[in-house]
């Protein structure tokens, strides 16, 4: 029997996909975007230097100059670990798992086009901790992840050591350590709705990177008994 236009083709697309060009290639829009917002992050740190407000007290003054140098530290890590990163030796299956993985990712980011609000000196302060603490801690987790990163759920290499032998995903928990400090300067219904969302797909994510970790690496079922999923004790 010979194999119909539609094998052939199906064929040809595994083929393609499995190839290095083909891997190269899909790294380059992660790239492109990370390095862009870490572009405009640095203009707006000079812009901050620049027209810093002399009754901000000094600590305060520190605490944002840390926070906007921990995202740019994280973009830039990011930008390299997808350049960098080894080929993946599995890859969850099906259109769900991608577009999971990308509205997780990037859904926040539509925060900007709502109001910022205007918050009192302590609310001020506890976005600005909770922005560097999740940027600071995604900056650590990456550093540890190293050439494993990636946004779809792919598996590359098994990281069970540091903080990873405390929780099975702690660059998410950073991530919304972050993006609640961020939605609390946006802070309305709808960007409650919205942090909503990202939220169940960062949820999503989570769980189809853990069918396709438990398929390549028959001791992740171990890890993953032993470990919590966010925060130990308690999820």
């Amino acid at each position: 029997m010979f194999p119909t236009a539609s094998r052939i083709g199906r064929f040809d697309l595994t083929r393609m996909q499995q190839s290095p060009l083909y891997d190269a290639i899909m790294r380059l829009p992660m790239v492109a975007w990370a390095c862009f917002v870490a572009m405009f992050s640095v203009i707006d740190l000079e812009h901050y230097v620049a027209n810093a407000d002399p009754v901000v007290p000094n600590t305060l003054y520190a605490i944002n100059i840390a926070m906007r140098l921990s995202g740019i530290a994280f973009l830039i890590l990011i930008a390299t670990s997808v350049l960098l990163r080894g080929r993946p030796a599995g890859k969850a299956r099906g259109i769900e798992p991608r577009i999971s993985a990308l509205v997780g990712t990037f859904l926040i980011t539509a925060i900007v086009l709502f109001p910022r609000r205007e918050l009192s000196p302590v609310a001020g302060i506890v976005s600005t901790l909770l922005i560097l603490s999740g940027n600071a801690l995604a900056v650590y987790v990456l550093m540890q992840l190293g050439r494993s990163f990636s946004v779809m759920a792919e598996a590359r290499r098994l990281v069970s050591s540091g903080v990873y032998r405390m929780v099975r995903h702690p660059l998410y928990l950073a991530e919304e350590l972050a993006v609640i400090g961020m939605v609390m300067q946006f802070l309305s219904f709808w960007t409650a709705l919205l942090l909503a969302v990202q939220i169940a797909f960062q949820l999503r994510r989570m769980r189809n990177e853990e069918v396709i970790l438990g398929e390549i690496f028959p001791e992740y079922v171990a890890y993953k008994a032993r470990t919590a999923r966010l925060i130990p004790g308690i999820y």
